[in-house]
């Protein structure tokens, strides 16, 4: 829902109020899209009456929550295609697959994504399986993290795709015993097929954005870092996308956008990354940031690891993933990033991935705030080196939990030592380290409420298996904080948003119940009532707009 009366004065009565990690109840005065007041007395002194007020019934009013590092284009084009993630099966998959197939003959490519590696023996799909429903047409379906695609023998065919064709440098072609292609390709080896992919047109990717932005606001999300903006006529043109829905009024939330290092390219790609960022600053978007994929993700064994991986007998396999990036490269690219105005935003699993980019850091020296994402797994060395650099830890809390994916297709290849350094939260927070959560959407879920319940209790909502690591599991404080203040830390706006004071962005959640009232295993079950961006509410829950009409 979204209120277009956009009221110059607003009152919130009868909420809890999380101010900087303590929670007090008190009234908060909305003017002209920016907090006024906090409090009774503040309230009354400010002698304008608002226009509009919303009770709060008891629920817990937060600063608007800001993912630091999500894809929402990609989540959107996902919904607009064969959307595989509401299913949990194989035979689900290929059911929805058949389904959207026969529902679309028209289609020239049969595109999608959203499979989970962990139902697939050894997280591997085959071209048979899909030969099976769609024989005609090429398919290329990314599975969830997007390091990996499921494709057809048509798909390979038309890319020419075949048991002679080599891996690229930051990619693999899986293979059977003969050496022909199974129909999965990882990391840059997806570009051999998506190359062939027809790009969306631009109504497709605008609404597909939208449906998503939808989402985003009902899950209290006002802000988030994009880790993967592009732009050209290949694949999807986000940038394009965001300046149009920024120049039109469309886009509602406040995004920073880190444009795409090409790793094919080196330094001489700085000059076109400055006339990207240059060339139309908008009013709710920026490309600010530049991302650089340094390694892959372990499940397919291309996490950048100082030690090499575990075989299935539990020895030393000699794989130790991949540096995208080379070392020497990426201290460089750190410094000329650094001397054109960019922060830089490092995908970095692997602990070999997250010393390499540390060392770029801190050979440059006078970095502004970079950002390491994901830190699946950190050397025990090196968690004391974010603080000391002011490297901000975007953590993605979610995965920190007991699930197939991690437990069959993790832990054994990374033993019990290397196992225990995963998601080290705790660890890095009590190290001085700045947390950003975020989700990575549409890798996995961006409900902030279910992704801070797995910060806070290391499990899945409703699950009774154990804690993963659970010593390094966060507050419920501490999580919010890194999801609203850490946030806007690393986006550089902590001077007008990530928190509720006076004179800041009045960009709010309003969760439907108090979660500090309640036992932390219950979480996930609270739901956001409405959403604020500038005062404006763009989000109003079904249930509390019908309450308030009865």
């Amino acid at each position: 829902m979204h209120d277009d009366r956009s009221p110059d004065a607003m009152l919130i009565t009868g909420g809890r109020l999380f101010l900087d990690g303590h929670v007090q109840e008190a009234p908060v005065a909305l003017v002209d899209g920016r907090i006024a007041a906090i409090g009774s007395e503040q309230v009354d002194a400010l002698g304008s009456r608002p226009t509009a007020t919303i009770d709060a019934a008891g629920g817990l009013v937060l600063p608007g929550f800001q993912d630091s590092h999500i894809h929402p284009h990609h989540a959107g084009n996902a919904l607009i295609t064969c959307d595989l993630t509401p299913e949990h099966t194989v035979e689900g998959y290929l059911a929805r697959i058949a389904a959207y197939a026969h529902a679309h003959p028209e289609r020239e490519w049969i595109t999608g994504a959203g499979w989970g590696m962990d139902l697939f023996p050894g997280g591997i799909p085959t071209r048979e399986l899909l030969d099976r429903i769609v024989p005609d047409r090429p398919v290329y379906l990314p599975n969830r993290d997007g390091h990996g695609a499921w494709v057809n023998s048509r798909a390979l065919e038309l890319a020419g795709v075949t048991r002679d064709t080599a891996d690229p440098v930051s990619g693999r072609i899986e293979r059977d015993a003969s050496g022909d292609p199974v129909g999965c390709l990882q990391e840059g080896a997806m570009e051999l097929v998506s190359a062939h992919v027809p790009p969306l047109t631009d109504a497709q990717v605008d609404e597909g954005f939208l449906l998503a932005q939808r989402q985003l606001l009902a899950w209290g999300v006002t802000s988030w870092q994009d880790a993967m903006v592009e732009a050209g006529d290949r694949g999807l043109d986000n940038l394009a996308s965001y300046r149009r829905l920024d120049a039109d009024g469309r886009l509602l939330a406040r995004v920073v956008g880190a444009l795409w290092w090409e790793r094919t390219r080196g330094l001489e790609q700085i000059a076109d990354l400055v006339a990207l960022r240059d060339a139309a600053p908008g009013r709710r978007f920026h490309a600010g940031s530049v991302k650089i994929m340094q390694d892959g993700v372990p499940e397919n064994f291309t996490a950048a690891m100082l030690e090499p991986y575990l075989d299935a007998c539990g020895c030393p396999s000699g794989e130790r993933g991949r540096s995208f990036v080379e070392p020497g490269l990426l201290a460089e690219a750190s410094r000329a990033l650094t001397d054109a105005g960019f922060r830089v935003h490092y995908h970095s699993l692997g602990d070999r991935a997250v010393r390499e980019a540390l060392d770029a850091i801190e050979a440059t020296g006078d970095m502004v705030r970079p950002v390491l994402a994901h830190l699946q797994v950190v050397h025990p060395d090196d968690i004391p080196r974010f603080a000391a650099a002011d490297a901000i830890a975007s953590i993605q809390p979610l995965w920190a939990r007991h699930e197939k994916q991690m437990d069959e297709l993790c832990i054994p290849f990374l033993g019990p030592r290397r196992s225990a350094w995963q998601y080290p939260f705790a660890s890095l927070l009590r190290a001085g380290a700045t947390l950003a959560l975020g989700s990575d959407w549409p890798v996995s879920t961006a409900d902030p409420l279910e992704i801070i319940h797995t910060a806070v209790t290391r499990a899945a909502s409703g699950s009774d298996a154990p804690a993963f690591l659970g010593e390094q599991a966060l507050s419920l404080s501490d999580a919010i904080l890194g999801y609203t203040a850490g946030s806007a830390y690393a986006n550089a706006v902590e001077h007008r948003a990530g928190r509720i004071a006076v004179g800041y962005d009045a960009d709010l959640a309003i969760l439907d119940r108090d979660v500090f009232a309640a036992p932390v295993a219950r979480i996930a079950e609270a739901s956001v009532a409405y959403t604020l961006i500038g005062g404006r509410v763009v989000h109003e829950a079904a249930s509390t707009a019908a309450a308030a009409a009865a």
